[in-house]
């Protein structure tokens, strides 16, 4: 089983790691997974937001040092 990728946000504040988020997942095929690595504290509110409204699984939460780690599964819905 291939890896899931990672995506480096740290040092990114409101709203530039959700929007990245939101790009780098469009180009993914629905079923693929996504670590979003942060470092705003906002992220533990604006990610599952995120991931609820654009129909994407939020699969994993992790508290890192300096910030939080979310698996986030690419939903069946077009961007």
């Amino acid at each position: 089983m291939a890896s899931d990728a990672v995506y480096d946000l740290k040092g990114l504040n409101c709203p530039l790691p959700v929007l990245k988020a939101k790009k780098r997942l469009a180009g993914m095929e629905p079923g693929s997974r996504l670590w979003l690595e942060t470092t705003d504290p906002l992220a533990v509110i604006d990610i599952p937001a995120f991931c609820s409204d654009a129909g994407h699984r939020l699969v994993e939460t992790a508290s890192v040092s300096g910030g939080h780690r979310f698996l986030v599964e690419r939903g069946e819905q077009s961007p």
